[in-house]
């Protein structure tokens, strides 16, 4: 028996998949505990329908993640810290400053999470910070921090 999978089944198949099961396997488990549906005409061409929705929606965020790139790149996110001799801040700029900076200062709100930090900026100056916007999309920011 032909089935559509609603959800992974371990060893059997993934969401969405399509595969032919025996027919007391079908009857007895999976589509008794709606882990998958029977493939009729009607059921695949509800699949494709959804696949295409999936694959228009993927698109569109990844369009607006783009256009976020672009005007991320123009601009320049201002931080005040103090600092001691030589540049060196007491104390550090975490990402979680730099995303509530750019939410005050320009509307743009990022997750914290998405701004990549390998390290928390510890010098005044100018410092580009790649931000994560979408998996197949990494744009940059530059952070200017001068001294309070």
């Amino acid at each position: 028996m032909k089935v559509i999978f609603l959800k992974d089944a371990k060893g059997t198949g993934k969401k969405g998949e399509v595969k032919e099961v025996s027919d007391g396997y079908a009857r007895n488990y999976l589509l008794k505990n709606k882990i998958a549906q029977e493939a009729t005409p009607g059921n695949l061409k509800a699949l494709e329908a959804k696949q295409r929705k999936d694959a228009q929606q993927e698109q569109k965020q990844k369009d607006e993640a783009i256009d976020l790139k672009n005007t991320l790149a123009d601009l320049n996110v201002e931080l005040k810290a103090k600092s001691g001799d030589k540049g060196r801040l007491f104390g550090s700029i975490t990402s979680k400053q730099i995303a509530e900076a750019l939410l005050k200062d320009y509307g743009h709100k990022i997750d914290k999470r998405k701004i990549e930090l390998d390290q928390p900026i510890r010098q005044l100056g100018y410092t580009t910070v790649p931000v994560k916007l979408h998996p197949e999309v990494t744009g940059s920011i530059t952070v200017h921090i001068t001294e309070k």
